[in-house]
């Protein structure tokens, strides 16, 4: 069982959702579940994905969901929220940068 950060609904339409990073460490201290956030499924939008990744990651989440496809613009679905293979593999190294910075 984990518990998944999407985001809440507002009324914003910018994005799909907006991400609520508050409740990665809110949560940690109720329960003993690890805490996912999900930047792809919160934003619906490529370009926002990393950043909302790593500030999830400085928010101290246990984990992350990102939509990865070679061909986003032909992907069957969620292609505006996807990154492309390269992106992700930058993402990961700066994931793992934020990562040792957070927990020392």
């Amino acid at each position: 069982v984990i518990l998944c950060e999407r985001g809440i609904r507002t009324f914003d339409d910018y994005t799909r959702n907006t991400l609520d990073l508050a409740v990665v460490p809110m949560l940690h201290e109720l329960t003993h579940l690890p805490v996912i956030v999900d930047p792809s499924h919160a934003t619906g939008v490529a370009r926002l994905v990393r950043p909302m990744a790593l500030a999830g990651v400085a928010a101290g989440c246990d984990g992350l969901i990102v939509e990865v496809h070679n061909d986003p613009m032909h992907a069957l679905c969620d292609g505006a929220q996807s990154l492309r293979p390269e992106e992700y593999d930058s993402l990961a190294k700066a994931v793992n940068a934020i990562r040792e910075v957070v927990t020392k």
